[in-house]
Parts: C-alpha cells; sequence; structure tokens
C-alpha cells in the first residue's frame, strides 16, 4: 500500500512538472519532448487505477503516433523562436486578460459544482462491472454505448489536425526544391535514358 501511495505521488509529481514544461519551454521541440514525458507519466498512474488497456493505449498511440507526428512537424516546420518572441509583449496583455477571464471562470465551475439527484437516473446502461469484464472489454462498452458520438467526434477532430499538420509540411518555402508529381509523369524516356552499346573488353570512355 505504502508503494503504491509513493509511485502514485511519483507520477503526479512528474506529470505536473512535464505539463508545465510543455507550457514553459522556450524551444517548441523540448516542449514535445516534454510532452512525451508527461504521456508516460500519466500512462503509469493508470496501470495504478488498475486500467492497463488505456495506459498501452497511451504509450502506444499517443507517445509512439501523436506526439511523435507533433515532433516531426515541428522540426519541419523549421520554426524561427527569435521572430515568435518578437510579438511577445504586444500580445501580453490581451493574453493576461484571457488568462484571467478563465481563471475567474474555473473558480465560478469548482465553486458552485454539485451532483444534480437526477444524475443518476440519466446514465444510459449502468457502468460495467471490473470484476466480472476484463479491462478492455468494459471500456469498450462504456466507449461504444454510452459515448459513441464524442468518440466519433474525437476521431474526427485527430483527422481534422493531422491533415493540418500535413498541408504546413506542404507550404512552398523559397529555396527548398518540391517533387513535382506532373513532369515526373509526363517525362519522355527518349529525354532522360542514353543507350550505350559497349564493346566487349574496351569499357566506357
Amino acid at each position: 500500500m505504502i508503494i503504491a501511495s509513493l509511485a502514485f505521488y511519483l507520477f503526479s509529481i512528474m506529470a505536473v512538472v512535464g505539463a508545465l514544461n510543455v507550457i514553459f519551454q522556450r524551444n517548441p521541440v523540448h516542449s514535445v519532448l516534454w510532452l512525451i514525458f508527461t504521456f508516460f507519466n500519466a500512462a503509469g498512474l493508470f496501470v495504478l487505477l488498475g486500467a492497463e488497456f488505456v495506459a498501452m493505449i497511451l504509450v502506444v498511440v499517443y507517445v509512439g503516433a501523436v506526439a511523435v507526428l507533433f515532433l516531426f512537424v515541428v522540426m519541419m516546420l523549421d520554426i524561427n523562436v527569435v521572430v515568435i518572441r518578437e510579438g511577445f509583449l504586444k500580445y501580453l496583455p490581451v493574453g493576461a486578460l484571457i488568462g484571467v477571464i478563465l481563471l475567474i471562470e474555473l473558480a465560478v465551475v469548482f465553486g458552485g459544482w454539485t451532483m444534480a439527484p437526477q444524475a443518476e437516473a440519466l446514465r444510459v446502461l449502468p457502468a460495467p462491472d471490473p470484476s466480472q469484464i476484463t479491462n478492455t472489454e468494459a471500456l469498450g462498452m462504456v466507449l461504444y454505448t454510452n459515448y459513441v458520438y464524442l468518440f466519433q467526434a474525437s476521431g474526427l477532430v485527430l483527422l481534422v489536425a493531422m491533415i493540418g499538420a500535413i498541408v504546413l509540411t506542404l507550404r512552398r518555402r523559397p529555396g527548398v526544391r518540391k517533387q513535382k508529381i506532373s513532369d515526373q509523369v509526363n517525362r519522355d524516356a527518349k529525354d532522360t535514358v542514353v543507350m550505350v552499346q559497349v564493346q566487349s573488353g574496351k569499357g566506357l570512355s
């Protein structure tokens, strides 16, 4: 029990530290690396909760695909950090105002939060019993029954994000040669291939 408590506090503190570094790191590449670190600690918390399948999905999907995709996109965009910092002070008052508004909204939400008495009756299906079925089966029952539309909406959001990342990497930049599929398809073999009859023993001149 003590080991589980120590592991919980360790993963929680490391996850908070990683999340703060994602926000405050000046280099975008470092922010993505700290994001991967945060995902690993969150996966550790899921393991402590008994949700091994969710922890595995978090590592395989988010660390192995999404976070690595973010890292590649940030590296390929070649973001100039110096240019980004130039407009920081200009937008600081607006950003501070939006941050204060968000903090006030969060305070109002958490301060006035209560459990509605009819909330339990609005459930479509009761929560599956973990002692009767596996973790994967319980997660599938909840996702594909009560939250199927939200699950599909999250998939569409990820699809839009992937398309946006691809569009950003395909932008034209001066000094960078791009592949032109149409020119390659329309190219004639007579203009590119030269047939040379080499006599035996004489080689190429």
